[in-house]
């Protein structure tokens, strides 16, 4: 087996990446180390970037389409991984799961319905709902022993009246990996209201060692009928500019909605590279993926053991899935803007305000992205520390 060098520094500012290139249009200068947008500073795997050479080695770049192979990729994966037996006509290609949701919200809402989140929850999920004049209904998590739970008694009644469901499959922010109990009541309860789950599960592939992933439909059948699900390779194998995700969903009737929306507006064509990159992805990928989960696990050990010893007043949130940390501030004693200034005027990292992930019930919350050299991890870390010192 080929070993994988997660500690390598690759310098990254001056390709353009939002990561590092766009901090002084957020943040207002790019003298921050950025710990922000999830996607990870390691070199995308060998395997992709050989596909995409050979690729490039045909010198006409002209329309395409997802091949028997690249679907041959997807379908191998979804069984081998979360034994999800889905055939080639259940799969559309999307071009981002940001983009594929609010396909979602034109295709089965209309301007003033109720669409539910759980929050916090990745930013996407807040925004899309009210930019498209839809109804946005929160039910807050709760935090139970250290990982986040779901308020059922609210959910419930929270969903009363909503389209649809905007599930984050593991979690993000938290990296709650929700388990199949939790899972099969969505289920009752969606169905019971009518609500349609659409199930991100974007960053499955990275449940770390020790947990495990359901993917939602394979809950019941009465859930396969029920479910959108929406996964890619980007955060798996860090190649998210190449905007390729994929759409399942084995019901015909949601399908036909959801497809004939897709390709009766031609909003969800591929690329000749996000079809070659994600093949390749999703063909050679097992080994760095095992590599890259072990790597990440060390990551949030690190990150856990560094707070509880140095900066105990600040309570991180160990993720079970992914490369994403949330962190609380509030024992600080210090106020949202206040600890903003420690982070981007002081220790000069950029996080991930929590305010965004659901409004101001998380002032006091931030966001770290640990998908990074473990040296790099612990330079930030430290920053951090000394700042609040």
């Amino acid at each position: 087996m080929k070993r994988y060098n997660f500690d390598e520094i690759i310098q990254r500012r001056g390709t353009s990446c939002v990561k590092h290139d766009m901090m002084d249009r957020i943040y207002g200068t790019n003298d921050l180390q950025a710990m922000w947008v999830a996607d990870m500073d390691f070199r995308s795997p060998d395997f992709v970037m050989d596909a995409i050479k050979q690729r490039c080695n045909h010198e006409v770049l002209a329309y395409t389409f997802g091949s028997d192979s690249y679907f041959e990729a997807v379908t191998n994966w979804l069984d081998s991984h979360y034994a999800v037996k889905a055939q080639k006509n259940e799969l559309h290609f999307v071009p981002g799961i940001v983009a594929a949701i609010a396909f979602a919200i034109q295709a089965f809402t209309e301007k003033g319905d109720g669409i539910l989140v759980m929050t916090p929850v990745y930013p996407p999920f807040v925004d899309l709902p009210t930019y498209s004049q839809r109804k946005l209904v929160c039910s807050a998590l709760k935090t139970v022993g250290g990982r986040f739970a779901i308020d059922f008694d609210d959910f419930a009644s929270k969903a009363e009246g909503c389209k649809l469901l905007l599930l984050s499959n593991p979690h993000n922010p938290g990296g709650t990996v929700w388990g199949k109990s939790d899972l099969q009541r969505i289920d009752q309860i969606c169905r019971r209201t009518g609500t349609i789950v659409i199930s991100d599960e974007i960053h499955a592939d990275l449940t770390l060692p020790g947990f495990h992933h359901t993917s939602f439909t394979t809950i019941s059948s009465e859930a396969r009928a029920n479910t959108l699900t929406f996964i890619a390779p980007s955060k798996t194998f860090n190649i998210a500019g190449m905007g390729s995700s994929i759409a399942y969903i084995p019901d015909p009737t949601l399908r036909n909605t959801y497809f004939g929306y897709l390709d009766g507006f031609e909003v969800a064509n591929g690329n000749v590279f996000a079809y070659t990159a994600a093949e390749a992805a999703y063909r050679y990928g097992n080994d760095w993926l095992l590599q890259v989960r072990e790597y990440i696990a060390g990551n949030v050990a690190f990150t856990m053991d560094f707070l509880k010893k140095h900066l105990p007043q600040v309570v991180a949130m160990a993720p079970e899935a992914s490369f994403l940390v949330w962190m609380d501030f509030r024992a600080t004693g210090l106020t949202n803007n206040e600890i903003k200034a420690r982070l981007l005027d002081v220790a000069k990292v950029a996080l991930n305000d929590g305010v965004a992930f659901g409004g101001e019930a998380y002032k006091g919350f931030f966001r770290l992205n640990i998908g990074c050299p473990r040296s790099v991890l612990a330079q930030a870390l430290e920053k951090i520390c000394r700042s609040f010192a």
